[in-house]
């Protein structure tokens, strides 16, 4: 009997768009011989939209115009004891479609923070990816830092700011703290570089940080390191494994959103980067350590800076990495070994280990 997948899609994040081309990739990918997939979409107001099929996706061959169709029915999904969970009708409570597990590909804020993972556990529902816990250390940049730091991971310097300290913020004092200019400025909550500036002069510092609280209230500036890109793909549950090293050089001044996914010549991605057996073996190590330090499951793409020294710095950790065509994670584990198709395959089937484990623990609990 085929796997009835629900893929959630959209979401109110300024990620909406990225979502959907996630989706679309996932949607398409999925062998029809194992799974019937459902495509879920999240509105920019919240309502859960069931499409009937992949014309669902609004001009789905351009990022810059990729969007959900609103005319398709509304749905909240539902638990029904003895049942599947379901998708039902709001109007009438008509069950639409049952689902087995769910597929979240909701970036950013509502969908990677733990919100949506929180409300699946909620449902007695398998889901891909990490749990809640790992989902809100690691959408939050800030927290992530310190657990990192915490745990002996090499981070670059880094100083939190609070909407509320802004003016009385010691800017030199802050940049200094970092080791000067040029630095970052990015919003704690949020991925895609969405809100990330790099900031050259004092003068531009508090605008940046302006800027980065349109998005969330707390903002991090941290140090501009001079170095390559590597990032590393982890997969797994209690024994993750990392995938080969891939190495992002953009052609914009740093690796930003049109880079990762509107300019398709934004940036080079060199899979396997050309590192040594060492270097490579390093990386590959952090990137796992990093995973299990943040509570991380299912899937996570670590991204570090190599120095010209060889250090090693950990940036972030991504818990709902892009699964559109030009997005490294699935390029990543392809090199590995392992197919598109069949890491879907392997996220779905963590999915269910994980929740066949929470449901044993559930049994135990209630005695």
């Amino acid at each position: 009997m085929k796997l009835r997948v629900g893929i959630i899609f959209g979401g109110k994040s300024a990620e909406h768009e990225v979502s959907i081309q996630s989706a679309k990739s996932i949607y398409e990918a999925l062998d029809r011989e194992k799974y019937d997939p459902l495509l879920i979409g999240v509105d920019k107001k919240g309502a859960w939209h069931l499409g009937p099929d992949a014309g669902f996706i609004l001009n789905a061959s351009d990022p810059k115009l990729i969007a959900l169709n609103g005319s398709a029915p509304e749905v909240v999904p539902m638990e029904r004891p003895g049942e599947a969970l379901a998708l039902v009708s709001p109007q009438d409570g008509r069950t639409l479609q049952p689902v087995d597990v769910f597929f979240p590909i909701i970036h950013g804020t509502f969908g990677e923070d733990g919100s949506l993972q929180g409300f699946m556990r909620l449902l007695n529902i398998p889901y891909v990816g990490a749990d809640v816990l790992g989902s809100a250390v690691g959408m939050d940049k800030g927290v992530m830092k310190r657990l990192l730091r915490e745990a002996g991971v090499p981070i670059p310097r880094f100083v939190e700011v609070r909407s509320h300290e802004l003016q009385d913020l010691d800017v030199a004092g802050a940049v200094d703290g970092v080791g000067g200019f040029p630095v970052f400025v990015k919003p704690c909550n949020l991925g895609s570089s969405v809100g990330i500036r790099k900031v050259k002069r004092a003068e531009d510092l508090l605008p940046a940080l302006r800027d980065a609280f349109r998005y969330d209230r707390k903002a991090l500036i941290e140090e501009a390191v001079t170095g390559r890109e590597i990032e590393c793909a982890v997969l797994g549950n209690d024994a993750p494994e990392a995938s080969v090293c891939g190495e992002v050089v953009p052609t914009h001044e740093f690796y930003d959103y049109d880079a990762k996914y509107i300019d398709g010549e934004g940036a080079r991605l060199t899979i396997p980067a050309d590192l040594d057996a060492q270097t490579s073996d390093r990386i590959r190590d952090l990137a796992v350590n990093t995973f299990t330090a943040l509570e991380c499951a299912g899937m996570g793409r670590v991204d570090v800076f190599l120095k010209p020294s060889g250090a090693v710095l950990v940036n972030e950790i991504n818990t709902l990495p892009g699964f559109t065509k030009i997005s490294m994670y699935p390029k990543l584990w392809a090199a590995t070994g392992l197919p598109y198709p069949q890491l879907l395959d392997r996220l779905i089937e963590l999915a269910l280990e994980r929740h066949l484990q929470e449901s044993a623990l559930d049994r135990g609990a209630q005695g």
